[in-house]
């Protein structure tokens, strides 16, 4: 299983005031907050553990059904800037996160080894939903694949799992 969320940052600056009274305590637990304050970028650390929950997130939708909004229930462990983890129930997804200039891009996995698997999409690519999960049908073999979409602002990304 895949996920991914890509944040563009000159939207982010644009649309949500984070420095705003309570906007952290209403989508990063303690610990996560503490990571922000004593980051040197609080606003990219920001978009960093937001774009790792989003990723994480879209793993367990599709693993249980389960759908809704509950970003503290989603707790990152942050290895590094690209590296780390996210949990939720028991469960535990792996994270690699891109930071540029203009935004980050998080990618999530069930196993570590998913990473080496993973390959883009292009935005032509047709894309179906069941239950609202997106999948692509491989054109040479007729399989259905998982893939992952995330769009905002200017960016847009695509990935599923080569075979």
């Amino acid at each position: 299983m895949i996920g991914n969320d890509i944040v563009d940052l000159a939207l982010a600056r644009k649309e949500s005031n984070w420095k705003r009274n309570r906007f952290l305590d209403k989508i990063f637990t303690i610990k996560e907050q503490l990571l922000i304050a004593d980051n040197e970028n609080p606003e990219i650390m920001i978009w960093n553990l937001w774009s790792r929950k989003e990723a994480a997130y879209k793993i367990y939708n599709r693993e249980t059904g389960i759908r809704g909004y509950f970003p503290l229930r989603l707790e990152c462990s942050y290895e590094n800037e690209i590296s780390g983890s996210v949990s939720i129930k028991g469960n535990t997804y792996f994270t690699k996160t891109i930071i540029s200039n203009a935004f980050v891009h998080t990618i999530a996995v069930v196993k570590k080894e998913n990473f080496d698997a993973i390959k883009k999409i292009n935005s032509n690519e047709t894309v179906s939903k069941a239950n609202g999960i997106p999948f692509i049908i491989d054109k040479q073999t007729k399989i259905i694949k998982p893939v992952s979409i995330s769009h905002h602002g200017r960016f847009w990304e695509g990935i599923t799992l080569i075979d």
